[in-house]
């Protein structure tokens, strides 16, 4: 027997706990708050346990063209150069933002009146050292201070060991004269009991869009993982947007999201 339905509501719904999807929480949480989906245990996703470092341009002997140009020869030139530069561009604010934000990557000894020089690593690919790292657990040590600082911020909360079945839109519901666009996610849990968050927003929706929407409702709603008919449940993923970019995405209303 399902026992009753627990409603949340939120203003953004991010489905994920990994770093992307703590970052994407944090970055939102100023405006308003806050619902992230964690299919398991925060800790147990891939970011936590990546050994590697992350490439940024810190040293002065380096530059975001070599960087890109490395990437390129890296990727035999397949890559999209345009993303390529995007990402290397704003790679050091990036990495600078997780340094502010907690993160222990090592550094060089130096005096104590000297700012902070980080010790940087070369990898293959790569013609300069500009691979910050956090011993060999770097992974760790980034999941570890994003999930510590989504726990203390007031506007976030996680609700752990909830999966992202599928996606109820327009068309499910048998709205059609309305363009179709997402209006929530079906998560399963581990218990009967059912969650309903509401939240105006996809994760993917970038502030500026954010803050033209923030005021419309969106539900998100948890059902039990087994003995339910759901036919057609696939994987789900996003497509990021540019959080820092003011130009909205081409829709004229937020895009709710259901999910438990």
């Amino acid at each position: 027997m399902m026992k009753e339905n627990r409603e949340h509501q939120c203003d953004v719904l991010v489905i994920g706990s990994g770093a992307a999807g703590l970052s994407l929480a944090l970055r939102l949480a100023p405006r308003g708050k806050v619902i992230v989906l964690s299919k398991g245990p925060r800790s147990e996703g891939a970011t936590y346990y990546a050994q590697g470092g992350i490439a940024a341009v810190f040293d002065e002997g380096d530059s975001v063209d070599s960087h890109v140009e490395d990437t390129q020869i890296a990727g035999a030139h397949l890559c999209d150069e345009a993303v390529v530069r995007f990402i290397a561009e704003n790679a050091k604010d990036c990495v600078q933002w997780l340094i502010d934000g907690g993160v222990p990557f090592d550094r060089e000894e130096c005096d104590s009146d000297d700012s902070p020089r980080y010790h940087l690593t070369r990898e293959g690919g790569h013609s300069h050292r500009r691979i910050l790292h956090a011993a060999d657990a770097t992974g760790m040590a980034v999941q570890n201070s994003l999930q510590d600082n989504v726990h203390h911020h007031p506007n976030i909360d996680v609700l752990e060991r909830h999966n992202a079945l599928d996606l109820i839109t327009n068309q499910k519901l048998g709205i059609t004269d309305q363009p179709n666009r997402v209006l929530g996610a079906i998560s399963g849990t581990e218990t009967e009991k059912r969650s309903k968050p509401s939240a105006p927003s996809l994760s993917s929706s970038p502030p500026a869009a954010r803050q033209k929407y923030i005021n419309i409702p969106l539900t998100l709603m948890c059902l039990p993982a087994t003995g339910l008919p759901w036919p057609g449940v696939q994987a789900v993923a996003w497509r990021t947007w540019n959080l820092t970019s003011s130009t909205p995405p081409a829709c004229s209303t937020r895009m709710p999201v259901t999910s438990c």
